[in-house]
């Protein structure tokens, strides 16, 4: 039976309420008069953590920061609207420290909240939060490790408010990139596929997912992924949704898809170099209050895809809140072409 497929909503990671403003980034002068503005707002990120105070990240003023150079920051955006005491139209910019505080910028999340990871609390962050998260952990990933030329291994210098490296040796541009992933729900008769990767505990369970290879469609991708890490065969993928995975930077590109024609559900069989189980499972199952199985976390774009399946099913356990009875996991992205969130 084929079933009727609708794109989802906004997921956690793919909310935003910021604009990026890509014209004021390519002025050479801006980060400087930004951060000579007084609205200006600055968010710091450290060993790719946020300080969050009531499901909200904390903002500083620009001049209470000691001045840093110009190229130790990145432009994230400008806000759209007035939330949390920052107002529309303010400069944020993004200050990425080490695992411990600097001499220029405090502890203070301490006092004012607590150091969290994007992969633990977007869910529960705003739009504009959700976002500046997202961006803020991405654009630092890329620069971590795009220190020097890919061409002739010179180091680079930053340029266009942190959103470009360029090398005075061969003088190439370097611009951040984002690896594309597929993650699929499989469902036949009821039931939904699920797989248990190598690296993790007993019980978790998500996804099939994996990277998109050189000169292939998203589509090929999942067609490709689940054959290899199930053995299974399926008919036409249907697009469900996206979201960013800035760990460190992917982006997710959600499928439905079904079994195809005399394709038998028992014949399923883990890749066992990437999975430790693959298994079908019920409605019921995933919602027991009994459940030894784990979940993605409520960040990830496989807890959703997952939660819209039992929401919108028929057998035992339609509708079920999962937060409640599964234990969610953070969830990772895919490793090695295995599964992920």
């Amino acid at each position: 039976m084929i079933s009727r497929v609708r794109p989802l909503g906004d997921f956690p990671l793919s909310r935003s309420a910021l604009d990026r403003d890509e014209v004021a980034r390519t002025s050479q002068d801006f980060l400087s008069s930004a951060l000579d503005d007084p609205s200006t707002r600055v968010v710091r990120l450290r060993g790719g953590r946020l300080p969050i105070r009531a499901d909200a990240i904390v903002f500083e003023e620009v001049g209470s920061v000691a001045r840093p150079d110009p190229e130790e920051v990145v432009y994230l955006g400008r806000t759209l609207a007035d939330e949390g005491g920052v107002a529309a139209g303010i400069p944020v910019l993004l200050l990425t420290e080490g695992d411990a505080p600097s001499d220029r910028t405090s502890a203070r999340a301490a006092d004012d909240g607590e150091w969290m990871s994007p992969r633990d609390v977007a869910h529960r962050l705003s739009d504009r939060d959700a976002g500046i998260a997202a961006e803020a952990l991405a654009i630092s990933n890329w620069h971590r490790v795009s220190r020097f030329c890919a061409n002739c291994g010179a180091a680079t210098s930053v340029r266009r408010s942190g959103w470009m490296r360029a090398c005075p040796q061969c003088h190439a541009e370097h611009f951040p990139r984002t690896d594309p992933a597929v993650i699929v729900r499989i469902v036949h008769d009821d039931r939904i596929l699920l797989g248990s990767s190598v690296l993790w505990p007993e019980g978790r369970y998500s996804l099939l997912a994996g990277f998109v290879e050189a000169g292939e469609s998203l589509e090929a991708a999942v067609l490709r992924e689940v054959h290899e890490e199930s053995g299974m065969r399926l008919g036409a993928p249907t697009y469900l949704g996206s979201q960013p995975w800035p760990f460190p930077r992917s982006i997710m590109f959600g499928f439905h898809a079904e079994l195809a024609d005399g394709q038998d559900p028992a014949d399923v069989r883990p890749d066992e170099d990437e999975l430790a189980d693959v298994r079908w499972f019920t409605r019921a199952e995933l919602t027991s209050g009994t459940s030894d199985v784990t979940l993605p976390g409520s960040t990830s774009i496989a807890r959703a895809i997952i939660d819209d399946w039992i929401a919108n099913g028929t057998d035992p356990g339609n509708g079920a809140d999962l937060s409640n009875r599964t234990r969610p996991s953070n969830g990772a992205g895919p490793s090695n072409g295995a599964i992920g969130s």
